[in-house]
């Protein structure tokens, strides 16, 4: 007697995700929905990495990958689809190899770019899904504009240090990014994992919490994070959720008579550039910075570097002749040009702050000399600057025993 089904699952199908087949709340039917589903990964880094990993091993039928960067060395603690011998590749065909060795099914399509204004709806549009896996804010508005103009749910993922969060967003009525949030932060006050670090195994379990969101959405199942905010702590071990506010009605993407009805400038918008590499801020004038080049050439005797990063990167490398005041102490000071004379012993030398990439050296002399300034009877008579680049640029023209990090 010839056997029948209701479902267009293979028997190498059947046998491959016989485990998730036989759960009561999935089924061939569930199989088969994800089979013809597809997601668009944003990002294929320390989240996009277990999501594409989950998806693919899960029976997704199309995978796209969006990443313009290639492997490097210090991807490798959190980016587990990469190995050593992918460094410099492309990540987006990196991680296409890595897909099709777990499952030759999936169709993974590469777009090794920068997500714009301008190609963003012609790459997401064949998507049932959009998985926001970047690490930057402009980034996300532009990915939240895009789900709400092409009618896509957004599966939207971070972590920094120890912690994550996860969260659906414009699905089922629910929330949009900008109903929460409706103008960018300022730039320096975002962190990301180049600055603030991040532990490897953080994001991997946010990315996997994505990747099962995403299956559920495909599938059909009650989706848990439309509505609501998945806080990880895992330096605790807790997970904690708290519900978001509704939709609100005047969103000018998502509300009743939207504003934006087309992808805008988001750089413009946000104030910072469409990727995680560091930010270059420029908060200080020319003549209170100095160059690496020229920090070199400058009789050591003659000036004092103030390195004002955090005690535990302070540790992992530094100057000599340098001392070590971290930004938040500075910044927490009630007088900090008080808290500077007291530390430095000669006060005849000049003052060169240094951070790690640049950007917190000019928050400390922009900080001490607003003080100064407010200071009644307080005459400076030392040079205090900012080096531009930080110990990172230090290492790469100067000083190459320095490690980078």
């Amino acid at each position: 007697m010839a056997s029948s089904s209701s479902h267009d699952l293979t028997n190498s199908d059947i046998t491959r995700y016989s485990r998730q087949l036989i759960l009561d709340e999935f089924g061939p039917s569930s199989q088969s929905k994800l089979k013809h589903g597809s997601c668009l990964i944003v990002g294929v880094g320390g989240l996009g990495c277990p999501a594409a990993t989950y998806l693919a091993a899960a029976g997704i039928g199309t995978l796209g990958l969006v990443d313009y960067d290639r492997v490097d060395i210090a991807n490798l603690h959190r980016q587990v689809l990469y190995s050593e011998n992918g460094v410099g590749q492309s990540k987006v065909a990196s991680a296409k190899e890595a897909m099709t060795r777990l499952n030759s099914n999936v169709t993974v399509n590469c777009y090794q770019t920068i997500l714009t204004s301008d190609n963003a709806i012609d790459i997401a549009r064949d998507y049932d899904v959009i998985l926001d896996a970047t690490d930057n804010v402009a980034t996300r508005y532009l990915l939240n504009d895009l789900s709400v103009l092409l009618d896509r749910p957004l599966v939207s993922g971070s972590a920094l240090r120890f912690e994550g969060q996860l969260t659906v967003y414009h699905y089922q009525g629910g929330p949009c990014y900008r109903c929460l949030f409706p103008a960018p932060p300022p730039p320096e006050t975002v962190t990301n994992c180049s600055d603030g670090g991040v532990l490897g195994v953080v994001p991997g379990v946010i990315g996997s919490l994505q990747a099962l969101e995403t299956i559920k959405i495909l599938t059909g199942l009650e989706v848990s994070y439309s509505g609501r905010l998945l806080l990880y702590d895992g330096l605790r071990g807790s997970f904690t959720t708290v519900k978001l506010r509704s939709r609100t009605i005047n969103c000018k993407v998502c509300g009743n008579n939207p504003e934006i009805t087309g992808l805008v400038d988001y750089v413009k918008f946000c104030g910072s550039k469409p990727n995680d590499k560091c930010l270059n801020l420029s908060i200080l004038n020319e003549e209170d910075r100095i160059t690496v080049e020229l920090l070199q050439r400058i009789d050591k005797d003659s000036f004092l570097i103030v390195d004002c990063r955090k005690k535990v990167e302070y540790d992992i490398c530094h100057l000599s002749n340098s001392i070590n005041i971290p930004l938040e102490e500075l910044s927490n000071a009630k007088e900090p040009v008080i808290l500077l004379d007291n530390i430095v012993t000669d006060l005849n030398k000049n003052i060169f702050f240094l951070c790690h990439h640049g950007n917190d050296s000019q928050k400390a002399v922009k900080l001490v000399n607003d003080n100064i300034f407010l200071l009644k009877d307080y005459k400076p008579y030392r040079v205090i600057k900012d080096v531009i680049g930080g110990i990172h640029l230090w290492s790469q023209l100067v000083d190459p025993s320095i490690p980078q990090y």
